[in-house]
């Protein structure tokens, strides 16, 4: 830990020392909280007794001055937990909030932490320091909320934990909706911005300065030495969209999006170190408008392709109206690193709104080296506006221009630092400034008292449960598991089960051989919030489930779900689903997500509704159900509606998915029932990354494909149709390659 770290730790504690002679009070709820706060004078300490304190709306207002803060804190930091529907607005001078952990429930108005108490009483010059705000997310996924809202001016936000928002709504927002709050000059510093997960819609950044409204309107606000790790809400981790920001010496610890320059201008984006360890999806920086410096930055190990590349260099629209894309002009991206990536955009997004193509820009002195992908740079329209001067990338490259780039030997080796470097004398030629090193590590970020990585067990990292054969002891078994056991079932024996298990953590239910699981219910198995699921080398029968319509194996819970769950289905048999139409193998419903959802090696006879209907959001706003599909070596036999039916409609263009993979499968007499109204095997609506691979039709519906925004990826190679048609499909940007048709 370096010096200047140490004296901001201590700082809070010099301050609570030096301030013992002025008044301290502690209170115990919220009606002497209140009066504590009305009475408090410049250098009072306020102290929340340790403890739960529930629904607590606190307005901190007070007029400090600069050596006698008023400071409202927890008796012993980590040690106050506001739960329920509980929330503080800060307003004033010279105020300090620290310690406070809020958790378990979800701020009743718009934020959790504001630097404001009403539209016309705002904060300057005030501090959150040493607070936790986990995992305190409306229960409604598309209900939005901010977590932090800062207004005013000169405050500052630091050494707090940001960990685990999974509703709808910026993580964190600097809003500049009021002349008090332009030029802000706020600090956003040594901050821990810890997991959020992919939303599956527009809405999931991390950090926004500004919105587009305010976009021309100087903030001046600074980011610097700040950890954001697995921050995979959306494409814009952060999204900067005022003017004259800084963001300087943070880490970006494998994040599926990138720093996006979204509106403004006069950004500097400096010695910020983007760390993808080839994690699917991971970005790094995104350039648009006006004046943007991109310089001494490192980018290793990124996979993110078209938005959200290791870089990207945008087309804009031509007198662009502010919610839109500003031409790049006068941007300079120079001295950086960028290793082990996969893509380097330019024109991104050219397109016939987005023909605006970069102007007086310059792409000067950056080290390229990188063996991931051979096609590192892809142009997409004219970039006689950039200017490219001794640029080094290794010789298997390709690159945008034949001037600019001269090519070495790929040579990386790892420093004292744990990080691949390419020779001093490389980086020296690019005047790459100090040691190639972490600016900050995670360590040295958030509260003093809070343990970072807490992750819950995922699926078969528990403890094994042996269950024995007969009615409910699966239910019985999963009552008595925690997160990530494994409930061990006889291969060959048969469990009955009269009631619905509902599945509130993750759990696998497996065998050795086939064990023979039967269920009377209309759902077997409900996946509720927080809940995951694995099937594995079970034989599945419904011959017993009641004679109605609408049955499911398993099901996602009928209310909205904030948590993204897992379902995998491994060495199963699925047979009988046929006792009454529209018999789905998983049913699943509105403001529901998957992160992933898999079926491998299993095979499905005799269903007369579909297997996984991925297809209830609807509303056409960039919204699907799943983000990772996969589907492999299995049979599908009879199936009377789809095998797989995903869909996600609109144009945005602020998420990643769904990524769907069908290999080595077979589908024979697939998606021919009346009550299937897309009549096809398989539909894939705005899917993003699609491969259909060494797959076998046999007279069943067709395969189709609605490709709609973005780049589609859409690949079906080494696949047979017989007695089926081939592709249905609204256009013909997909590849088909080794397809082989048979007609009888």
């Amino acid at each position: 830990m370096n010096t200047s770290t140490k004296i901001k730790l201590l700082l809070p504690l010099l301050l609570f020392i030096s301030l013992v002679s002025h008044g301290q009070k502690l209170v115990n709820d919220v009606t002497a909280l209140k009066e504590a706060i009305k009475t408090a004078k410049a250098g009072d300490i306020i102290l929340m007794k340790n403890g739960v304190w529930k629904d607590a709306e606190i307005k901190f207002k007070g007029e400090g001055t600069e050596q006698q803060p008023i400071i409202l804190k927890a008796e012993t930091n980590g040690s106050v937990y506001l739960e329920g529907q509980s929330y503080i607005g800060i307003s004033g001078k010279y105020l300090q909030v620290e310690g406070l952990t809020f958790r378990n429930g979800y701020t009743p108005t718009n934020a959790v932490i504001s630097y404001r108490t009403s539209s016309k009483e705002l904060a300057y010059h005030c501090r959150v320091t040493q607070c936790v705000v986990e995992s305190y997310s409306n229960p409604e996924r598309y209900d939005a909320d901010k977590w932090v809202e800062m207004y005013g001016k000169n405050n500052t936000f630091d050494h707090n934990a940001l960990v685990d928002k999974r509703n709808k709504g910026v993580t964190f927002t600097v809003r500049l909706n009021s002349e008090e709050s332009l030029e802000n000059n706020h600090i956003i510093e040594y901050n821990y911005f810890g997991k959020r997960q992919n939303l599956g819609s527009n809405g999931g950044e991390t950090l926004r300065i500004g919105t587009s409204h305010y976009s021309r309107k100087n903030s001046n606000s600074i980011v610097r030495n700040n950890y954001f790790e697995a921050c995979d809400g959306e494409l814009e981790i952060i999204s900067n969209k005022s003017c004259g920001n800084t963001y300087q010496n943070n880490v970006f610890d494998e994040c599926k999006g990138t720093l996006t320059m979204r509106h403004g201008e006069r950004t500097l984006v400096e010695n910020n170190y983007f760390l993808g360890n080839r994690k699917h999806n991971t970005g790094g920086i995104r350039v648009i408008n006006e004046y943007q410096t991109v310089k001494n930055n490192y980018l290793s190990g990124l996979t993110g392709y078209r938005f959200r590349g290791a870089l990207v260099v945008m087309n804009g629209v031509p007198n662009s109206p502010l919610n839109r894309y500003n031409q790049v002009v006068g941007a300079k991206i120079t001295n950086n690193i960028i290793i082990d990536s996969d893509h380097i955009q330019l024109c991104a997004g050219s397109d016939e709104e987005r023909s605006a193509t970069p102007v007086d820009s310059h792409f000067d002195q950056n080290v390229l080296m990188t063996t991931t992908n051979p096609k590192l740079f892809t142009v997409y329209d004219d970039i006689s506006g950039i200017s490219f001067n001794g640029n080094y990338i290794n010789q298997e490259e390709n690159t945008p221009t034949e001037e600019g780039f001269k090519k070495v030997e790929y040579a990386l080796t790892e420093n004292e630092n744990g990080l691949k470097v390419p020779s001093k004398k490389i980086l020296k030629k690019i005047g790459f400034e100090g040691e190639v090193k972490l600016p900050v590590t995670k360590a040295e970020v958030g509260p003093s008292y809070y343990q970072k990585d807490q992750n819950k067990l995922g699926l078969n990292e528990g403890k094994v449960i042996e269950v024995e054969p007969g009615i409910n002891t699966i239910i019985e078994a999963y009552s008595k598991s925690n997160a990530g056991d494994i409930l061990q079932l006889k291969g060959g024996q048969e469990y009955i089960m009269t009631k619905t298990l509902f599945v509130k953590h993750s759990i696998t239910i497996k065998s050795d051989a086939k064990a023979i699981v039967k269920s009377e219910k209309t759902v077997a198995i409900r996946v509720e919030n927080g809940g995951d699921l694995e099937l594995n080398n079970l034989l599945i029968d419904a011959s017993d489930a009641p004679d109605q319509s609408g049955n499911a194996i398993v099901s996602t819970s009928k209310y909205s779900m904030n948590d993204n769950y897992i379902f995998k289905t491994i060495d199963c048999t699925v047979k009988n689903l046929n006792i009454n139409h529209t018999f789905n193998f998983l049913k699943i419903y509105p403001s529901t997500m998957a992160d992933t959802i898999q079926i491998q090696n299993t095979d499905f006879e005799d269903v007369t509704g579909a297997i996984l209907a991925l297809d209830k959001e609807v509303d056409d706003l960039g919204m699907y159900n799943a983000e990772y599909v996969i589907i492999d070596q299995s049979n599908f036999k009879n199936i009377g509606n789809t095998i797989a039916d995903v869909y996600r409609g609109g144009t945005d263009e602020s998420t990643f998915g769904p990524n769907v993979s069908v290999t080595n499968s077979t589908f024979e007499e697939v998606g021919k029932d009346k009550r299937n109204k897309e009549m096809s095997s398989l539909t894939f609506h705005g899917v993003q990354h699609l491969v259909v691979e060494d797959c076998l039709w046999k007279k069943s519906a067709p395969l189709k494909l609605f490709l709609t925004n973005g780049e589609p990826i859409s690949i079906i190679k080494d696949c047979t149709f017989d007695e089926t048609e081939k592709v249905v499909a609204n256009s013909d940007q997909y590849s088909l390659e080794n397809v082989k048709m048979i007609n009888k």
